[in-house]
């Protein structure tokens, strides 16, 4: 299912409404229904400065894995978070992105499967692989966590005109050397990726890195737009 940022219901319903000039009906319409509220984690999001990823481009699609427990660690992750946010310049990088591929291939669009992440999820993530060869693929909380956790990475594909996601090889959460982007033509003499399935996973590449992101070499979903270092040095972690 796809999400959007929402408006604060509250704020909505306490909101003086100006009915001068307007018919009956259009006052009713005005106030029948109101737009739910935003979650709880969203409004702390905003808080915090970061960008929520509908509001700033309503074309970009989103539909957040985690909200789901058909994920690698088999649970729901974001039982209070339906929108994705990111940092204001992972934001801007992103919109980027958008405006190339929309450039190229006006039916597509990107689709946001992850964004910023709060460290109390990080740190359930790396609860379900520390332990397990599966370790190399989350980000340890101990060590700082990862890019996700400063709203400056973002899970991301490509959908097409229908809404429908180019074949990339393997699922978004794949958590194995197909999903790995350093040997994709050895795949495909394998059999383990097409053709087609690499051009895809290059325009994705493409797009992403003329906006300033740079790809993760284990996982051709994940990007990121500044390094662990600089992220450290001049910005706040997401608690």
């Amino acid at each position: 299912m796809l999400y959007a940022c929402k408006t604060d219901a509250k704020q909505t319903a306490n909101a003086e409404i100006d009915t001068t000039g307007k018919t009956e009906e259009t006052i009713v319409a005005d106030t029948a229904v109101p737009h739910p509220a935003k979650s709880q984690t969203a409004l702390y999001l905003d808080s915090l400065g970061l960008v929520c990823i509908s509001e700033a481009d309503s074309s970009i699609a989103v539909d957040l894995m985690y909200t789901r427990a058909d994920n690698f660690t088999g649970k729901i992750l974001y039982e209070d978070l339906h929108e994705a946010y990111l940092h204001p310049d992972a934001m801007t990088s992103l919109q980027k992105a958008q405006q190339q591929l929309k450039a190229e291939h006006p039916s597509y669009s990107l689709i946001v499967y992850d964004a910023a992440r709060p460290m109390s999820v990080q740190q359930t993530m790396w609860n379900a692989v520390k332990g397990t060869p599966k370790y190399i693929y989350v980000s340890n909380p101990a060590h700082g966590g990862g890019l996700h956790n400063y709203g400056l990475a973002v899970d991301v594909s490509i959908v097409d005109g229908q809404g429908k996601p180019l074949p990339m090889g393997t699922p978004i959460d794949y958590l194995g050397k197909e999903a790995h982007i350093t040997a994709e033509e050895q795949l495909v003499a394998q059999g383990k990726l097409t053709e087609a399935e690499r051009q895809n996973r290059l325009l994705l590449r493409r797009v992403m890195k003329n906006a300033g992101f740079r790809p993760l070499p284990t996982e051709w979903w994940h990007f990121n737009r500044y390094s662990r270092q600089t992220a450290r040095q001049r910005f706040p972690i997401i608690p």
